[in-house]
């Protein structure tokens, strides 16, 4: 440390000095000078710099002043190599008397080696450490006038493809950015042009389609273009049109002409369109209709004639007579079980005398049996599949057999073919006759049932109606109406007087297989898949009774012929019930066969039933009254 004294204060009292820069940085041991209480400022330090400089001209002490420029640290450190400083007596306010101060003797230091010009930022430092600030990213300044460039086409002008400011180049894009603004411009427009096309009505019809191209004046057709190619060709046709606002002018006559014809085919179309919409059916079934009609009505007022007689005549007990006739039915017992076949067994049928039986199997081959002895009495082969159902005619000793391979034959008694009926696009399922003899009704498989003329084998009729498969088929004893049901869990019932569906019977939850009606007039019976035996009452169109019947699905039912006192049931459980008709209560429980049973049939008296099974048996079942009293106490006339 250098101190310069005057020569004429020799004898004075030395002041203290005040500490230059370098003794505040370097002094470390403790008998260097004492340090202030406090840090200066660095802004300090350099009026201490400034005020040494001016002390050699003006040895008084003058008040620190800090509007000097900053100089930086190597300027600091060569002024404090170069320059001495003297002692600066401190500020005294006035009125104060100066404190006296103990003589402070400095030790000689020897000069210091300049310090090297090579930068130690980190021992330079100042004591009192500055706030750290955040770093500036400024972009890069371009030099010699170049701009620098971006491949982004964005549009912002703070980022780097904006020239420096105060620069006079203008915003530049590069070839890239230029060539992907135009792909993404004509994808945007390809874009628009789809959802335009989108939005027009094109039509589906590919001759429409060719009339439209045509009518616009564009080839119908290009080569190896498919309809789906040529109706979108269309489509972009069209938007690119009504893009150009032409499209409204070029379709204005096309719609025209569209309204002038459509307008003349509803004229037509109202004069041959009538509601409700039928088939018109041929001549044949025309005669059919009004021969049932006759008959039925002859029918019906028969049955109401005795209805009325039975209810006004004293002399007359309906429940006397239904107990009797449930009394005889439960003395019903196993009298004879026969073979009928090398095969299962799927239906049987009574004779309207009840003097023969008939059988049919899975073999194709049906027999007629003798009864009640049930001796073989003919053999019907003629089917190439399997027999499904087999049935008598009401009125004469002729049978109808149906078959797997899609018809239906016509026999007489000795074995003879009489007819074949054909038509049926699947497997039949039932075959049943018309009251009067003369029409044989069929189901199948193809969703239709079908009746036919019994004389000449004509179809008269193809009834659809149901969503599946139909099974069974069955017709009241007046011969107005038919039942059908099928695998659609369905039974509907239909006015054969005039081919409309009049009820539709929904309640069973899953296929239907059997029908009957009773002969009451009104009863109609029911059995599915669901083990149920539904009754149906035609009066007041909807279920009236559902008989938890069996533990299996129920195959076949059938009222009792006259009066429909009892209603048989029989079931794949390997069983067959007796029901009554008054309460629907079990009235006798048929058990016996060892296997499915298939079919059932009840004689003209109701004094035998006839069940077929799986176990190839016939089985029947006859009361313990002798025929003669059977028939005196069940003839009603």
């Amino acid at each position: 440390i250098f101190v310069k004294t005057s020569s004429s204060s020799s004898s004075a009292v030395k002041e203290p000095t005040l500490p230059s820069r370098q003794s505040l940085s370097f002094s470390d041991s403790p008998d260097s000078v004492h340090s202030p209480p406090y840090s200066a400022p660095s802004h300090h330090l350099q009026g201490l710099d400034i005020m040494a400089a001016e002390e050699e001209n003006n040895p008084l002490p003058t008040p620190m002043e800090s509007s000097s420029p900053i100089l930086d640290d190597q300027s600091l450190i060569s002024a404090a190599n170069t320059i001495p400083f003297q002692p600066v007596l401190p500020i005294i306010p006035p009125g104060i008397p100066p404190p006296i101060v103990p003589p402070v003797v400095l030790p000689m230091v020897p000069a210091m080696a300049p310090i090297p010009t090579v930068p130690a930022p980190s021992i330079l430092r100042p004591l009192a450490p500055l706030p750290a600030r955040p770093p500036v990213i400024r972009p890069p300044v371009p030099q010699n006038g170049e701009v620098v460039t971006s491949d982004s086409d964005s549009d912002d002008e703070s980022g780097p493809s904006r020239s420096a400011p105060g620069s006079t180049l203008e915003y530049e894009i590069s070839e890239e950015s230029r060539q992907i603004r135009e792909r993404h411009e004509k994808a945007m427009q390809e874009l628009m042009m789809k959802r335009r096309a989108s939005a027009l009505a094109v039509p589906t019809n590919d001759a429409s389609v060719r009339a439209r191209l045509r009518r616009l004046g564009e080839p119908i057709t290009l080569f190896g273009e498919r309809e789906m190619e040529r109706r979108d060709r269309l489509r972009m046709i069209m938007a690119k049109l009504d893009a150009e606002g032409q499209l409204e002018k070029l379709m204005k006559a096309h719609e025209e002409e569209e309204a002038a014809a459509s307008a003349a085919t509803e004229d037509t179309e109202e004069e041959m369109l009538q509601y409700p919409f039928y088939t018109e059916g041929s001549k044949a079934l025309l005669d059919a209709r009004i021969d049932i009609a006759k008959y039925s009505i002859v029918r019906a007022a028969s049955r109401l004639q005795r209805a009325r007689r039975r209810r006004e005549d004293p002399d007359e007990d309906v429940d006397a007579e239904m107990d009797w006739v449930l009394n005889q039915a439960r003395t019903l017992a196993l009298d004879c079980s026969e073979i009928g076949d090398d095969r299962p067994l799927s239906g049987c049928s009574f004779s309207q005398d009840g003097k023969l039986l008939a059988t049919c199997a899975l073999s194709g081959v049906a027999k007629l049996w003798s009864m009640p002895q049930v001796k073989k009495v003919a053999t019907l082969k003629g089917h190439t599949e399997r027999l499904t159902d087999v049935t008598f005619s009401p009125t004469d000793n002729i049978l109808a057999t149906a078959s797997a391979d899609r018809t239906a034959k016509l026999w007489n008694t000795d074995g003879t073919l009489l007819k074949t009926f054909e038509g049926h696009l699947d497997r039949l399922a039932r075959i049943n006759f018309h009251p009067s003899g003369k029409y044989l009704g069929t189901t199948s498989f193809d969703k239709t049932w079908r009746l036919w003329d019994v004389d000449t084998g004509v179809e008269l009729l193809l009834q659809e109606g149901h969503s599946r498969s139909v099974y069974g088929l069955a017709f009241n004893q007046d011969g107005s109406l038919a039942a059908s049901c099928g695998l659609d869990s369905l039974a509907r019932v239909w006015d054969l007087r005039t081919g409309r569906s009049i009820l539709a019977f929904e309640g069973h939850v899953k296929p239907v297989l059997a029908l009957s009606f009773s002969g009451n007039g009104y009863y109609l019976a029911s059995g599915g898949e669901d083990n149920t035996c539904r009754i149906w009452d035609l009066r007041k169109k909807k279920s009236l009774y559902t008989i938890p019947a069996h533990s299996n699905l129920i195959s076949q039912v059938k009222f009792e012929p006259q009066e429909g006192y009892f209603l048989v049931t029989a079931s794949y459980d390997t069983t067959a019930k007796i029901w009554s008709a008054r309460d629907f209560k079990p009235v006798k429980t048929l058990s016996g066969h060892e296997a499915k049973v298939t079919s059932l049939d009840v004689s003209g008296d109701g004094n035998c039933i006839a069940t077929v099974s799986h176990d190839r048996t016939i089985k029947l079942w006859s009361s313990s009254g002798t025929e003669e009293e059977n028939r005196h106490e069940m003839e009603l006339d």
